[in-house]
């Protein structure tokens, strides 16, 4: 294989050097001098079980780089998981993974001048934290996603991770027996593998077959099962094919792109983390791409799919049911899809959806017809007004009454809101406010997934509204909106609320409304100072020096 410009930078500027001496120390022949340098961003680790099963998929990928002509050199990425974080101080660093992770393969990238990078992840930041790293340094990338897990049993239901945080409500609330509740928790996480639903990682992995960054079909396969070494091999072969080729990640990266992926999410009923994502990685692409473009996507694209927290079904089951490829042909089919975008493989995203059927299986029930959508209209909604004049995300699939006005309910932090909803406090009709939990007040804007459980678990998901400047699990549903921008630690009006204002939440008409008087909002800021930080050193203090806000992705690049 020819050696593109940069290899020719790494071999030809080390061919006098003593640094050629150390490539000798890894096992390199002569002739390797003149093989691409492709790097592998491992995630492997056992902190979680959504990256414990990760070290097959990453020798494969070596072995298949290393067949196909390449020189495959395996380094590290760190991963935070946010389902044993949630609900402690750990979460706040969840989110900064994100950018550490980016930063990593920035650096490493960029510091040993690699031709290409694989990046394979698992848990939620893994992958656009990866591909964050992808785009600032651009060089030909493929992602490939560690898998999903595969669903718990109990008492003939299906379990996932969330399943044991609702659990801690209806316990508490006397609805669910000890039996139960030890049964649901010790059998929600049955195999390694990245949590079942549509939640953030199946989201984020999904969205990249549209995107075109990973190889079709491969985002809804399960951790455990052996299919996954079969996509992880063929990656490694169409990353040093690309190499050759010199297809570039921001060459697949584009606006149109960017909204097919976008679409994608709509379709599945996404993770309201994909928007704060995409953002950040539009961002780091130079893609002109807002929350305004959120907004028109939804409007357009329906619900077609079953998925949990707000449906029935798991990824596994959507696998079954033809996979993402067989989404993306139904959104291609009705004129909702970019099909001259390139993708990874060089070939536009229509010439890879060829060969997919145009409809599911007749006996499957978690893809559905355009035309007899769950929802026509997408689930990701953009709500503002004077809460939130920057913008806020709110969830609204599978709520009966997507609007809600009632007293507020403030809250400094999350445990005081756990403990208010698991002592019975909060009552039907409050409008929870949590606040200094957004990018700098956090600092990290940590997932709200223990109260927005507890409130499911004590049947009160759809009569108790949830505000926040922090950001919520992808397995969260009822009436939350989260990302309120701009937040309470720079000053925005959620600083404000007081316990007993009268406010709405109104998905239909897109509106988050705090009913008090410009001029006793005017008063109330006059007399408003900045709380102190929190943290003052290390890795948080930092992050809340670079941090943009929510509605810009809440990046550091």
């Amino acid at each position: 294989m020819a050696s593109n410009e940069r290899s020719k930078h790494v071999t030809q500027g080390i061919s006098r050097s003593p640094n050629r001496a150390m490539y000798y120390a890894l096992g390199f022949e002569e002739a390797d001098f003149d093989k691409p340098m492709i790097g592998i961003a491992n995630g492997q680790s056992t902190i979680t079980p959504c990256n414990a099963g990760l070290q097959p998929l990453a020798d494969a990928a070596t072995l298949a780089i290393k067949t196909a002509g390449g020189n495959p050199l395996v380094f590290g990425t760190p991963t935070i998981s946010d389902g044993m974080a949630m609900g402690t101080e750990g979460m706040k660093y969840s989110l900064i993974s994100r950018e550490v992770i980016a930063d990593c393969v920035e650096t490493v990238v960029q510091g040993q001048w690699l031709d290409g990078v694989l990046v394979l992840g698992g848990c939620d930041k893994n992958m656009p934290g990866g591909m964050i790293g992808i785009v600032r340094t651009n060089v030909p990338a493929i992602y490939v996603y560690g898998g999903t897990i595969k669903p718990g049993r109990w008492k003939d239901q299906d379990l996932s991770i969330v399943s044991a945080f609702e659990a801690v409500g209806a316990y508490m609330a006397g609805a669910m027996t000890k039996e139960d509740f030890d049964g649901i928790e010790r059998n929600a996480c049955p195999t390694t593998g990245s949590c079942g639903g549509m939640y953030t990682a199946n989201t984020m992995s999904s969205s990249f077959e549209a995107l075109g960054m990973s190889l079709l079909n491969t985002s809804t396969l399960a951790n455990p099962d052996p299919e996954i070494l079969i996509s992880a091999k063929r990656a490694g072969e169409v990353l040093v094919a690309a190499v050759e080729r010199k297809l570039k990640p921001r060459e697949i990266i584009t606006r149109k792109s960017i909204e097919n992926a976008v679409s994608l999410i709509m379709a599945t009923g996404g993770s309201t983390n994909a928007v704060l994502h995409y953002l950040a990685i539009a961002d780091a692409a130079e893609v002109d791409w807002t929350l305004d473009d959120f907004e028109r996507v939804r409007r357009k694209v329906p619900v077609i799919c079953n998925l949990k927290p707000s449906g029935d079904y798991m990824a596994v089951d959507l696998q079954k049911a033809g996979g993402i490829p067989q989404v993306l042909k139904i959104l291609l089919n009705a004129g909702l899809l970019f099909g001259e975008c390139i993708t990874i493989t060089g070939r536009t995203l229509a010439e890879e959806l060829a060969q997919v059927p145009d409809l599911p299986p007749p006996d499957q029930k978690v893809i559905y017809h355009i035309q007899n959508a769950l929802y026509q209209h997408g689930h990701l909604a953009v709500l503002k007004g004077n809460l939130a004049p920057n913008g806020a995300v709110a969830k609204i699939s599978g709520l009966k009454n997507p609007s809600i006005t009632g007293r507020a309910r403030v809250f400094e932090d999350e445990e005081s809101a756990m403990n208010a909803i698991l002592d019975g406090v909060i009552e039907s009709g409050d409008v929870m406010v949590l606040r200094y939990l957004g990018p700098k007040g956090g600092p990290g804007m940590p997932e709200m997934l223990a109260p927005t459980s507890a409130l499911v678990g004590r049947g009160l998901a759809e009569s108790v509204g949830l505000i926040t400047d922090g950001r919520f699990s992808g397995g969260t549903w009822g009436l939350v909106v989260g990302h309120v921008a701009p937040e309470a630690y720079v000053g925005g009006p959620i600083a404000l609320v007081e316990n007993g204002d009268m406010i709405t939440i109104d998905a239909s008409s897109l509106t988050l409304e705090l009913h008090v008087s410009e001029k006793e909002l005017r008063n109330r800021r006059s007399l408003w100072t900045p709380p102190p930080q929190r943290y003052t050193r290390g890795v948080l203090a930092k992050f809340a020096a670079l941090v943009k806000p929510a509605n810009e992705g809440a990046s550091t690049g």
